[in-house]
């Protein structure tokens, strides 16, 4: 799809020329790793500008044979693939990651072919949903919040003891206290819901809630996952995360 760069994505006016939208993040879904696979450097920019904008982590590939690669060492939560890659093209990375990823990610389709059989065809080679270009990017984004729905939970309000997280409307609660959270501390707590009362070590944050720009080598895992705990404490959570020495962080999921 070389050569139609952002015309295939539609922004909201206010911020098409910044590249990203919605600044409120009034309907993110935050936790997530996801690996845009995309040839057009334009749109794949374009696209993670936006979603990393929502809280997501975002990797950019622009080949098959390169994302397939990454995916090897990065357990992704979703792919978003175009169809019309140079080399090894869109279905055949859909048919390598049905066979051999493990834990299997969830595949949103995004391709200028709008033909019925072109998406019966992607469906069945393993495609979660299919969107044709052009599209509105507030569109893509219900779009990706359905598909984590269907492994996370059927609802955007996840509720663990006294914390209440709604991602649909970026808010969050202790014991009906509001929490004030910037984009990476409203991820770090929805995966921590999301798993409570495992053990979560801080590669494992650093493999979902952060994007391939992290540095392991910083403490950036401890920074905000004790800048989360202070505004827990201030709403009167103190104990809700705890250190498990030499493993990493577990959310208590019982009082």
């Amino acid at each position: 799809m070389a050569g139609y760069g952002t015309a295939h994505l539609r922004l909201p006016t206010s911020l098409h020329r910044a590249g990203v939208t919605n600044p409120a993040r009034t309907d993110t879904l935050a936790v997530m790793r996801i690996i845009v696979i995309e040839d057009e450097a334009d749109l794949a920019s374009a696209l993670a500008k936006g979603l990393r904008r929502e809280g997501y982590a975002v990797d950019i590939a622009g080949e098959g044979a390169e994302a397939l690669d990454r995916m090897v060492y990065t357990p992704y939560d979703l792919v978003l693939l175009d169809l019309n890659l140079p080399g090894i093209d869109g279905l055949e990375v859909c048919r390598r990651i049905r066979a051999q990823a493990d834990p299997q990610p969830r595949v949103l389709m995004l391709t200028a072919r709008d033909g019925l059989d072109d998406r019966v065809v992607g469906l069945d080679e393993g495609a979660d949903d299919y969107m044709v270009k052009p599209f509105d990017f507030p569109e893509l984004l219900a779009r990706v919040r359905a598909l984590v729905r269907r492994d996370r939970s059927g609802s955007a309000v996840i509720v663990v003891q006294a914390i209440r997280l709604d991602a649909a409307r970026h808010e969050a609660s202790y014991g009906g206290t509001a929490l004030e959270l910037t984009a990476k501390e409203f991820a770090l707590l929805r995966y921590f819901m999301l798993h409570p009362g495992e053990v979560i070590t801080p590669e494992r944050l650093l493999d979902h809630v952060w994007d391939e720009h992290a540095d392991p080598f910083t403490n950036t895992v401890r920074v905000t996952v004790s800048n989360l705990r202070r505004r827990l404490r201030v709403a009167g959570g103190s104990d809700v995360i705890e250190t498990v020495v030499g493993s990493g962080y577990r959310l208590q999921d019982t009082p």
